[in-house]
């Protein structure tokens, strides 16, 4: 007869959630899931109660997409154009541009909805990129509690609000991480995809080459070698030379004039001009950081630390080197608490992660409560907690390459 006492002593089942995080996971995921339907029917969402639609950023999606549809996708950059096909769809004025300064080949998500009446297009939208995302996120979590995870991570409301693509970037950016180990194509296809948002276009490449992870950087090139070449194909070479023609005026309204206004903005270069600061200085201090970060994470990457903390440190990573960054790109900070997640359910939570964590998503609904940028400093916080799992990671030893997932 087996020995019970030896049976007693043998885990019957993985550690548990801890109920702190459960409860803020769920309370969040439950405010997401009621805010939206509701908003919808009171008003609040997509189209006022005065029956005229709410300026957000998905207008731009759509209205870029129909010009594509009525064979002149060239014109989705062209500010004034674009803007009068919004009027026409929302029927009252707004002030500033909801400018469309997306490379060519995400004009295929946009004509694909712009096929759609708005209402259906905007809330599909929403609802749609949600599902790789969370998908995403269960898979790096490794167990069911991901997808609460995903539901709740505080900036789902701001991206879901106004329509952007702040779920399918975290899905791309999640899907390249956790694939990268054992799936070094699919890795690719993803980070290949992920080239709709080229400010993410710094730290992938150094850190591919830095390891010789050379499958995925072919695979990456070539997805988004066949993705531009399909956009020259599908909506020809002056879609291309309107991006390029465009993106100066891109740049100098956002990150000189500050036309989005600087709060909006959640990155270090942001911040400096929010509080005064010069355009000189707000440059050299992001450069500086955003060298820093490459630097740190060339040697974390090379050194033998366990892979769910290469990644998370490189999924926060991205929003603190760039310095275009606005709440709904922060849905990429979600892919780091994954893998920090991760760890703590394999490993047990150390005692201040927990609160880090909690600290970190209450800087981002106070954002959204009172509109002060705090973005840089949730992204600072989850940084910090992926460089205290990373323990000494600037000893230089050969890097373990087997099993990294099991391992958490």
């Amino acid at each position: 007869m087996a020995d019970n006492s030896v049976a007693a002593a043998i885990p019957s089942q993985r550690p548990g959630v801890p109920v702190s995080l459960f409860a803020a996971c769920f309370a969040l995921a439950c405010i997401n899931a009621a805010f939206f339907p509701a908003g919808l029917f009171s008003g609040v969402w997509i189209w006022g109660a005065d029956g005229l639609g709410i300026p957000t950023d998905f207008v731009n999606v759509w209205a870029a997409g129909k010009l594509a549809l009525q064979g002149h996708p060239a014109l989705a950059w062209d500010w004034d154009v674009q803007r009068q096909i919004e009027l026409d769809l929302l029927r009252q004025d707004f002030p500033g541009y909801f400018a469309w300064h997306y490379p060519p080949p995400f004009l295929f998500v946009a004509a694909l909805l712009a096929q759609l009446p708005y209402t259906l297009a905007f809330a599909g939208w929403v609802y749609a990129s949600f599902i790789p995302y969370a998908l995403a996120m269960r898979a790096i979590v490794g167990r069911g509690f991901g997808l609460l995870l995903a539901a709740g991570f505080p900036a789902l409301f701001s991206n879901a609000l106004v329509g952007q693509n702040g779920c399918l970037t975290a899905a791309l950016v999640g899907g390249t991480l956790y694939w990268l180990p054992v799936r070094p194509v699919l890795a690719g296809i993803c980070l290949g995809l992920l080239t709709y948002k080229p400010q993410y276009g710094l730290l992938f490449p150094i850190l591919l080459i830095a390891t010789q992870r050379w499958t995925a950087f072919v695979s990456a090139s070539a997805t988004a070698l066949v993705l531009a070449l399909a956009s020259f194909l599908a909506f020809g070479l002056e879609s291309w030379q309107a991006f390029v023609h465009w993106m100066p005026a891109f740049s100098q309204a956002f990150l000189t004039e500050g036309k989005a206004t600087w709060w909006k903005l959640q990155s270090l270069f942001s911040l400096v001009r929010y509080l005064g600061g010069s355009e000189t200085l707000a440059w050299a201090l992001q450069w500086v950081l955003t060298a820093a970060i490459a630097m740190v994470l060339v040697v974390m990457w090379r050194s033998p630390v366990r892979y769910a903390v290469k990644a998370a440190a490189l999924a926060v990573g991205l929003l603190l080197t760039t310095p275009y960054l606005f709440m709904y790109d922060m849905m990429v900070q979600a892919i780091a608490v994954a893998w920090l997640v991760r760890m703590g359910l394999h490993d047990g939570f150390r005692r201040y992660e927990l609160p880090a964590l909690g600290c970190s998503a209450g800087l981002q609904i106070t954002f959204m409560l009172t509109g002060i940028p705090l973005g840089l400093a949730a992204n600072l916080i989850i940084g910090g907690l992926a460089l205290a799992r990373a323990g000494a990671w600037w000893r230089r030893q050969p890097a373990h390459s087997g099993a990294v997932l099991s391992a958490a």
